[in-house]
């Protein structure tokens, strides 16, 4: 596939708007953005637009160790396949979790010529080692990940309060970032079966837990200083809080997901383990409340916490016993632009929080722009063509999706990663030309 110096279309989204414009790349790398050039080698038709391509700080590619739960050669194909160019991997589940330097260089050689899309990699913050992080971050990590309850993982232990307090004083002197899985376990029932029944699972972790949790980091955030972020915030009873720390001055960022936006817990079928994540989706006032903490700006990212198993663990129809992750990195896009359209959500609010908001909290500076000197990650998207998910299409390695059999609004047409074409709707992946991210070693303050 030959690498297009210019690619024009009639909207282009250039930060907060569509206009006509020509991307010109050189070399990997977006070299100018100016006017609407009919002449360019690639010009896209009037039904689609041109965006920068999409960044997901919240996925687990599952690599090495558990590869038959995903893997960076069919993690990433979905990615590139949904319109995301940059993607973060989670330091579990994979065996060894990324803890130390030794299981991230594991980690780094087991991507190696795998990559369809641009992959960083979290660190993990666990009791065994707190006080070692610098050697981490000095292996390249973006930042750190911690659970405050059981992780459902036995290598990845979980912090209590001090703990907590400790990881986050540690980070803020090494300038990086706490991410938090915010579940208080002082409120969730026991692991165990519970049944069918989806609003048995529901209860078994109620949003207690997590406004518990929220509260617990806000505190430490502002007693430490340290920069605390929490993923996958699927009850919208935290929002309160979150609009005041940030009100106070608290170094505070949220994430949702396409699933707690776009799903309900009335609609999950009685067995259905694909519905399964923790924490659990929630009903449909709940949804609605998290809609409005998107419109005013205190949901700072959403993300898809692709977190696929083996079609086995999903295979119990007891919800307390199946694994509890959902699979959506290649259908975030569209799932999130059919609910937004349905509420009358310009796609230009949306935008921003799939990527620029995600690549702020995961420190990649500019990543998510369509701008000169920004890498050449580019998407085709037609946002009124629509798609019933077939979930044994999808480019998982195990192709299980809540929304399969759902006719979803928008489809990504074509993604260039690093300028080189990487995926073209009915023919699949075309190059594999990602990139590793490595973060910046911190120097230690004082």
């Amino acid at each position: 596939m030959s690498t297009p110096s210019a690619v024009a279309a009639r909207r282009v989204f250039l930060g907060d708007r569509f206009t006509p414009a020509t991307v010109r790349v050189s070399g990997g790398v977006i070299a100018a953005v100016d006017v609407f050039d009919e002449a360019a080698d690639i010009v896209l038709p009037d039904s689609e637009v041109l965006l920068p391509g999409l960044v997901d700080s919240h996925v687990h590619l599952d690599e090495p160790g558990r590869t038959e739960w995903e893997g960076f050669s069919t993690g990433t194909a979905a990615a590139a396949a949904g319109g995301v160019t940059t993607i973060v991997d989670m330091p579990l589940n994979s065996i060894p979790v990324t803890t130390t330097a030794e299981a991230l260089a594991a980690k780094r050689a087991a991507a190696a010529g795998k990559l369809a899309v641009d992959v960083g990699y979290w660190g993990g913050a666990v009791p065994e080692n707190l006080g070692l992080l610098a050697e981490l971050d000095a292996a390249g990590v973006v930042g750190f990940k911690c659970f405050l309850s059981p992780s459902g993982i036995p290598e990845f232990g979980f912090l209590d309060t001090a703990q907590l307090e400790a990881a986050l004083a540690e980070t803020a002197a090494l300038g990086s970032i706490l991410i938090v899985h915010a579940e208080d376990p002082a409120h969730l029932h026991a692991d165990g079966p519970v049944g069918r029944d989806y609003a048995a699972f529901l209860a078994s972790r109620p949003p207690a837990s997590e406004r518990a949790a929220v509260r617990t980091v806000i505190d430490a955030a502002r007693r430490t200083r340290g920069r605390a972020h929490i993923v996958h915030v699927s009850d919208a009873g935290v929002l309160d809080d979150v609009r005041a720390a940030k009100a106070q001055g608290v170094a505070l960022t949220i994430e949702t997901c396409p699933h707690y936006l776009t799903l309900t817990a009335e609609e999950v079928p009685a067995g259905a383990a694909q519905f399964k994540c923790c924490p659990p989706i929630r009903d449909a006032a709940n949804r609605d409340a998290l809609w409005r903490g998107v419109a005013d700006g205190t949901i700072d990212a959403i993300v898809s916490d692709h977190s696929p198993s083996t079609a086995e663990l999903k295979s119990s129809p007891d919800f307390g016993l199946a694994w509890g992750g959902i699979s959506g990195v290649q259908t975030a896009l569209p799932a999130l632009w059919t609910e937004a359209h349905r509420r009358g959500v310009p796609i230009e609010r949306l935008l921003p929080l799939v990527t620029v908001g995600p690549a702020r909290i995961a420190g990649l500076g500019g990543r998510g722009r369509i701008a000169a000197g920004e890498p050449a990650h580019l998407v085709a998207f037609d946002p009124d063509q629509t798609r019933t998910v077939r979930a044994r299409e999808l480019e998982y390695r195990n192709k299980l999706s809540p929304w399969d059999g759902r006719m979803l609004r928008g489809v990504v047409a074509s993604t260039w990663v690093n300028g080189v074409p990487a995926y073209r709707r009915g023919e699949g992946i075309l190059a594999r030309a990602g990139r590793e991210i490595l973060g910046e070693p911190a120097t230690l303050a004082g």
